[in-house]
């Protein structure tokens, strides 16, 4: 039941050492199903769970997947197991580490479409291993890693507890129902909400009925921009790396607290305001499309869980009075939800959407290049980056972004960002996973699928093909903006977009789309379109920046007879 963590005569690294880690029987009576982590961190300041990230700062984890792991028994996590930022546990220099495990536990799915897949269910904290409620873990404990180093048995015996809920407030509302079009999917009960922040005046008017915002963003438990109460006066100030400020969380929660004090004063537009909740078995969103392996999400919302909003918070409910917001994830989706339900909203502004051209996927061009990490030269192969600083400096490679990914889960189960393009954007594999894009071990790109991808959720091939009919529905609609510096690469793909958008209207290109695509100099992930504040500022006033633009386009559009007046109080 024991294996050693590397070949023997590596006397460099932590050659002979041995880590066995035991399900205990009293967590459980049955097998469970899951991926099991081993974390190791030389930084004390957190549990190593909770540092494993995409950024320089990153701790190690090492994955294997586990079916029917009997209770009381061991497993072994060996040099074969997925790791990251080291590839193997062999790789890890003789030294002193907090080592701590995890298990992410899977569902068994029986879904409609004959498919039987395991998969971890969100259980109310976004989709985070780390958090994830009935997820068992270790106490964490130091260990010297070395040649000579004793063998590391470790036990599960720490459960993650479940998340309380979180209360109305006056302003911020909570709305939940169980979708009958997911659930028939996954064949299993599933669940759509939204927190809506309501107006000021919203019990003392109960005949006004407003227009209807929703903020595209991903899984929150609450609106982290608006606070009711004043900052807290004994905030421990940190620093953003990021932004190179002292003390910005202090700035998130004063300027949090002067969302509410304007989202009250008079002069406000009264509006709905929602966050929508719809973290799946793959990420903390479902991107708010119809999709083959996460199943229909957009009809889900548009035509259940929207209109329960609206009946329950008095939304005026006209495609004229409904608008979108929200950047990155957010801003894609900002884009797409108008462009496959036209008629439903009249506005929708995307700062810094995920690509929406896939010839530029971040650095990659999925449909001329053969590889998602390195660009061939004619005598070397030039690693390609994901992520980089203000500056321009390489925070990752495409491959060490994958390489996360693989350790956290196989089949596209990691719960990060290319799984959930992948599994959004892919047709369903034989096995019931999502059909990859590209091997993770190489870095080969599946043309095919990437013909799929340009089909299906390419937005700018969408536009371009589909123009004759969706032109006239979106003209005025569509807004982007992008820092021309963005984190991960993201201006490269709305260039694209923007280039078809500025033919529009010339002859032979039917209507002019009429609206606007602007860029922030130098800006990084996520500048909002505010031009006059910097990005550390902007990204934390969306409401401020967009409502402005939505009242005169209601001025502009609303139909005669509409109702715009129960609202402006």
């Amino acid at each position: 039941m024991r294996t050693l963590i590397c070949l023997l005569g590596l006397a460099t690294v932590a050659s002979c050492q041995i880590f066995t880690v035991q399900f205990p029987a009293s967590r459980s009576a049955k097998p469970v199903d899951g991926r099991l982590l081993l974390l190791l961190s030389n930084d004390p300041g957190d549990e190593p769970r909770n540092q494993i990230d995409d950024t320089p700062k990153s701790q190690m984890v090492f994955g294997i997947t586990v079916d029917a792991w009997k209770p009381g028994s061991f497993l072994s996590i060996g040099s074969t197991a997925a790791g990251y930022p080291r590839a193997s546990l062999k790789d890890v220099p003789a030294g002193d580490y907090t080592v701590q495990a995890v298990l992410n536990i899977y569902e068994t799915f029986h879904r409609s479409d004959g498919k039987t897949v395991k998969l971890a269910p969100d259980r109310g904290e976004g989709q985070h291993w780390n958090l994830a409620p009935g997820n068992l873990m270790s106490k964490p404990r130091r260990i010297h890693v070395g040649p000579s180093a004793p063998a590391v048995a470790i036990s599960l015996d720490e459960v993650i507890p479940q998340i309380k809920a979180v209360p109305d407030t006056k302003y911020l509302r909570h709305i939940k129902i169980q979708s009958e079009l997911l659930t028939k999917f996954w064949g299993r009960p599933v669940e759509l909400s939204a927190i809506v922040m309501v107006p000021e005046g919203f019990d003392t008017h109960p005949s006004a009925h407003y227009p209807l915002v929703i903020a595209h963003d991903h899984f929150v438990s609450s609106l982290n921009d608006f606070r009711e109460t004043p900052p807290d006066d004994n905030l421990k100030p940190d620093y953003s790396e990021r932004f190179h400020l002292a003390g910005y969380n202090r700035i998130q929660q004063q300027e949090a607290y002067k969302n509410y004090q304007q989202w009250i004063a008079p002069g406000t537009p009264r509006m709905l305001i929602v966050k929508l909740q719809h973290a799946n078995p793959f990420y903390d969103d479902s991107y708010a499309v119809n999709s083959a392996n996460l199943g229909p999400y957009g009809d889900a919302i548009e035509n259940e869980l929207v209109p329960a909003i609206e009946k329950q918070f008095r939304g005026l409910a006209q495609g004229w009075a409904r608008f979108m917001y929200g950047g990155s994830t957010g801003g894609w989706e900002s884009l797409a939800v108008q462009m496959f339900y036209p008629d439903h909203y009249n506005g929708a502004y995307a700062a810094c959407p995920d690509p929406v051209d896939f010839h530029a996927f971040m650095t990659v061009d999925l449909y001329k290049q053969d590889n998602m990490f390195w660009l061939p030269g004619a005598n070397k192969k030039i690693e390609q980056p994901s992520m980089r600083n203000y500056l321009g400096h390489t925070l990752m490679s495409m491959r060490d972004n994958i390489a996360y990914e693989a350790a956290l889960g196989d089949h596209g189960r990691s719960g990060e960002q290319f799984d959930i393009w992948q599994a959004v954007y892919s047709p369903m594999g034989n096995d019931g996973y999502p059909q990859p894009i590209f091997d993770k071990r190489t870095g080969a790109i599946d043309h095919s699928t990437a013909e799929y991808w340009r089909e299906h959720y390419d937005l700018n091939a969408i536009l371009q093909r589909d123009w004759a009919a969706l032109g006239p529905k979106l003209q005025g609609k569509l807004h982007l903006y992008v820092g021309s510096e963005d984190t991960y690469f993201l201006n490269n793909a709305v260039y694209l977009m923007e280039d078809f958008l500025k033919l529009t209207g010339t002859p032979g290109h039917g209507v002019s789309y009429a609206g606007e695509v602007n860029y922030g100099p130098r800006a990084e992930h996520c500048w909002n379109g505010d031009p006059n504040q910097p990005n550390w500022y902007s990204r934390l006033h969306y409401n401020q920046m967009y409502l402005p633009q939505i009242m005169d386009r209601i001025q502009k559009t609303a139909p005669v007879g509409a109702d715009l007046v129960s609202w402006r109080y």
